[in-house]
């Protein structure tokens, strides 16, 4: 059973929102281990980033780049949402913010490949 305020789209774009925000909050504690590997153990950072060279890491990254950047278009939207009188044009905007996202990170994707 669908709930009635769920079929809406902005309940899509907040869904879109906290996933992305979780993924994001994933990555980083992985991110700042490899950072520590600079410091700490710089041989093993050379092999690491010899892997990442990988096309499956390529698109992991476009994948981190659109987590990223749909979390960003999101807060965006909420506040406009917060701060801007309501209008029925917000939809719009939310399905122009994930086309902005993805439009940035096949943009970062092409580069990398």
């Amino acid at each position: 059973m669908i709930r009635p305020h769920r079929a809406h789209a902005l309940w899509y774009a907040f869904l879109l929102h906290r996933l992305s925000g979780l993924g994001l909050a994933v990555f980083l504690p992985a991110h700042f281990y490899v950072l520590s590997m600079a410091l700490t153990q710089p041989d093993r950072l050379d092999r690491f980033l010899s892997w990442s060279e990988q096309p499956i890491v390529k698109l992991a990254e476009f994948g981190l780049v659109f987590l990223l950047a749909v979390h960003v278009f999101g807060g965006l939207r909420l506040m406009a949402l917060e701060w801007l009188p309501w209008s029925a044009s917000q939809k719009t905007l939310a399905a122009g913010s994930v086309a902005g996202a993805f439009l940035i990170s096949t943009t970062f994707f092409l580069q990398a490949v």
